[in-house]
């Protein structure tokens, strides 16, 4: 009954693409309950129970705040050696927090609704996050490492693809519903537990995945255990690295939702389409940033990925000046063009130059302390930036340009050339920090690494390839790809298993 739980000293080849597959499907259902209980949807249920800058920051710093958990963690996976029950057991308990959140705006008092909220999102965090240091262990040991970058890539693009989809038609409904009933909360709440169902469906898939056995040491003591990545200079220099990018992001992008909604006064449907438009570009680029990881480097890729996602941010300021404008809505978008591409490469490199860069059978230790000091910086950034932001929501900077004649002749004028105020400044200072994050990169060996000049040529040739394929219908089939041939592959092959197994029939 439990012969799951058990991992397997030597797996066939079979199986591991069995279990590649189940991956597949899983990164599918984790991406839906991703989609409906985060993003605009979960900042939005927020706002209207009455959060402020202060209470979104902290928000923001609920999941990375869990990451801590990731230390006793280590303990549970070396005392257990079950990585994979471990995985589908915790994650259990996270996901189901989610039917409670979905009724706070009706069993619990209005005073009281923030609490609980954090509460229970902390809860769902801590479990997750647990189960995702186990989760890191394992895939370190399962997926072959010359795949890694290209297999990442697919199973993102694939749960993108379809939760983009999703996420469109969710916020169209959000926005009907408050047009012709009123408060939309309830809408939140139904997706709330529609994501959670996902959820643990994905757990079925994971279940289904087979688990390489340990490596047969076990763990010397937690100090030792936690100050083994601290003595690998490398990895130490990428811990640096990677917990200043974490603030750096951290520190600015809890708020883009509530810059949109508040500011721009966007409606939620306009808000989900750009993430769709941010989310395309991901799909576009998942795959030509993993190839040209897997080509060159993770770090050479991040060299390149990194300043575009800044350039990003850098832009935000500009969509008012200092109100909404003519050209508040294509630079909006190719704000999320930009944002999409430039993630596709961070998000799959900084994940791979870790995990590439832990030893084989000791990957929860040097994990799990990267994810320690990563979630500090990521927990500590929005709650100072959304301080940040409650302050200097009454300060503004203006930079003016003025045309006068000193003749007398012609009227003049003055225009805006910049204007910053609020929430401005936060990102500002989001992309000073990143650019302190990236020379922290520079100092980082990975092997195979290239010169960053390199990697820009092969993006534009890539860049060049994805434009060629988008303009045909293959190249548009492929953004919205779903693995419906990997479902058929699956029960073709156990037809056939079935068919093969079956006693064969002689006539007499």
């Amino acid at each position: 009954m439990f012969n799951w739980i058990k991992p397997k000293e030597n797996l066939e080849q079979s199986e591991t693409d069995r279990g590649l597959r189940m991956l597949l499907f899983d990164a599918t259902c984790s991406q839906i309950l991703g989609v409906f209980t985060g993003g605009a949807f979960l900042v939005a249920f927020a706002l209207l129970l009455g959060a402020s800058n202060r209470v979104i920051g902290l928000l923001a710093a609920v999941g990375p705040l869990a990451q801590t958990l990731q230390i006793p963690t280590i303990f549970l996976i070396d005392a257990t050696r079950r990585r994979k029950a471990l995985v589908v057991g915790l994650a259990f308990l996270g996901r189901i927090a989610w039917f409670s959140i979905a009724l706070i705006p009706w069993l619990v008092p209005r005073p009281f609704q923030l609490n609980m909220f954090l509460g229970l999102l902390f809860w769902f965090f801590a479990f997750g996050s647990m189960s995702g240091c186990a989760f890191n262990s394992w895939m370190r040991d399962f997926i072959p490492e010359n795949i890694l970058g290209k297999f990442s890539a697919r199973r993102l693009t694939i749960a993108i693809g379809l939760s983009t989809v999703l996420g469109l038609l969710a916020g169209i409904g959000v926005d009907f519903y408050k047009r012709n009933f009123g408060n939309e909360i309830a809408v939140y709440s139904l997706l709330f537990v529609f994501g959670a169902i996902a959820g643990l469906l994905g757990l079925i898939f994971l279940a289904k995945t087979p688990e390489p056995l340990m490596n047969a040491e076990r763990s010397k003591g937690i100090l030792r255990m936690l100050g083994e990545p601290f003595r690998c200079k490398n990895f130490r220099g990428l811990l640096g690295f990677l917990a200043s990018w974490n603030f750096a992001v951290n520190l600015a992008a809890p708020f883009f939702t509530v810059y949109m909604l508040r500011r721009l006064g966007l409606e939620m449907a306009w808000i989900i389409a750009l993430s769709v438009v941010s989310q395309t570009f991901n799909v576009l680029f998942l795959r030509v940033w993993g190839r040209m990881a897997d080509s060159f480097s993770n770090k050479s890729v991040l060299a390149v990925s990194g300043p575009l996602f800044l350039v990003s941010i850098a832009l935000w300021p500009f969509t008012t000046l200092p109100d909404v404008y003519a050209l508040t809505i294509p630079l909006v978008i190719a704000i999320h063009a930009l944002t999409g591409m430039s993630t596709a490469g961070v998000t799959l490199c900084t994940a791979n130059i870790a995990l590439k860069s832990a030893p084989r059978g000791e990957a929860a230790a040097y994990l799990a302390t990267n994810a320690l000091i990563s979630g500090l910086a990521a927990t500590l950034a929005p709650i100072i930036g959304g301080s940040l932001a409650d302050w200097f929501s009454t300060k503004e900077l203006s930079l003016m340009l003025q045309w006068s004649s000193t003749s007398g002749e012609g009227s003049g004028f003055t225009m805006s050339a910049m204007n910053l105020r609020g929430l401005d400044f936060l990102f500002i200072g989001a992309v000073l920090a990143g650019l302190h994050a990236l020379h922290r990169l520079s100092l980082i060996k990975e092997e195979g690494e290239v010169e960053e000049e390199i990697v820009k040529e092969e993006l534009v040739s890539e860049m060049k390839k994805a434009v060629r394929n988008v303009a045909n219908v293959g190249g548009l089939r492929d953004m919205v790809y779903f693995p419906y041939n990997l479902l058929k592959d699956t029960v073709g092959r156990a037809t056939r298993a079935t068919a093969e197994k079956a006693p064969t029939k002689t006539v007499s």
